[in-house]
């Protein structure tokens, strides 16, 4: 019985050794390539252009698509859309297109008409944390913004206006904190040095200015549009840590964006896991609107680029258009109180 025990076991040993040899070896992790100063190399343009939004559409089940659900997703965009997706690349030495006055042909998209992937898989959100994909909105924010929802706007001013329309902050909140996807001019550039690196957005050409070394922030009197950011570095992952959110901005998104408030602290994360995709992932720890700290992930990929000049103000019709529509109103309200 000995005998036939051990060699059972030699018998065994030999087949896990042949299977083992005959499997394939596993992949080397990839390893960023190093700056001068030794840092993991990020620089370069990258965009995060695609289907998939903030929060999780009610067609989806699951964070990973199925064929099927992408389908649904890409050809209800298609239709939603129309005209102005453009799959053609634009060509920079083209002469102008013909004067047009129809919106759907005033603008067009560029962007990836699909899902984002993350190691293969389409993703049905950004967030990943809670599983339902949604925002964990508390109730007094929920209160808020339903009452918001019903207030008039306000087009005297042009304080109350939205900051996108009056080009402090771009269209689709792609500058961040945190960086979102948008329909066009999603483009972004990294420059790293050993003090800093600068994250420069084609939308509203703005540029995120990130210190390096120490994980001091600014005095909270100072509200900048992209907040106070601070970074480090946790291996081959920049760390990236911004508080101080001016609370005149907010995030817009695909899917709903959300409100700053003065507790807010956004934590970025930027692995590059290949030659052309970084990993991007960012917490949101505000317990003045959410239930809980939130998560999420988004790819980031190799773009051809160039970056375009976005002159927001030049051409900016819809400001004065806006508030040019109010003086119109004030001056037929006496006419109107006077007939009745």
């Amino acid at each position: 019985m000995r005998t036939l025990t051990l060699i059972c076991i030699a018998v065994a040993a030999a087949a896990l050794g042949a299977e083992a040899a005959a499997a394939p070896a596993a992949a080397p992790a990839y390893k960023a390539p190093r700056t001068v100063y030794g840092a993991p190399d990020l620089q370069g343009l990258w965009t995060n252009t695609a289907l998939t939004f903030l929060q999780r559409p009610p067609i989806f089940k699951a964070l990973i698509a199925t064929d099927k659900e992408e389908a649904m997703m890409i050809a209800g965009f298609k239709q939603m859309a129309g005209s102005i997706i453009d799959p053609k690349p634009v060509d920079p030495k083209s002469p102008a297109p013909p004067v047009v006055t129809e919106a759907p042909q005033a603008d067009y998209l560029e962007m990836d008409i699909r899902l984002a992937r993350i190691n293969g898989q389409p993703r049905t959100s950004w967030i990943v944390d809670p599983a339902d994909g949604k925002l964990p909105f508390n109730e007094a924010t929920k209160k808020a913004r339903a009452e918001a929802a019903k207030a008039p706007e306000d087009f005297a001013n042009p304080e109350g206006r939205d900051t996108q329309e009056r080009c402090l902050t771009a269209i689709g909140s792609p500058e961040g904190p945190p960086m979102m996807n948008t329909g066009f001019n999603g483009n972004s550039q990294i420059i790293q040095t050993k003090d800093y690196v600068a994250i420069h957005v084609e939308m509203n050409h703005n540029v995120r200015m990130i210190r390096m070394g120490d994980r001091i922030h600014q005095s909270a009197v100072l509200e900048p549009w992209l907040g106070d950011s601070v970074g480090w570095w946790e291996g081959d992952t920049l760390v990236v840590e911004t508080v101080n959110m001016n609370l005149k901005g907010h995030v817009y998104s695909l899917g709903g964006g959300f409100p700053y408030s003065p507790q807010t602290k956004i934590t970025e994360r930027f692995t590059r896991t290949a030659k052309d995709q970084i990993l991007y992932e960012f917490s949101v720890d505000d317990p003045a609107t959410f239930t809980k700290v939130w998560k999420a992930e988004m790819p980031m990929r190799a773009a051809k680029g160039p970056i375009y000049e976005y002159a927001c103000h030049e051409g900016n019709y819809s400001l004065p258009n806006i508030l040019a529509g109010a003086r119109l109103e004030e001056k037929a309200a006496p006419t109107a109180v006077a007939s009745k």
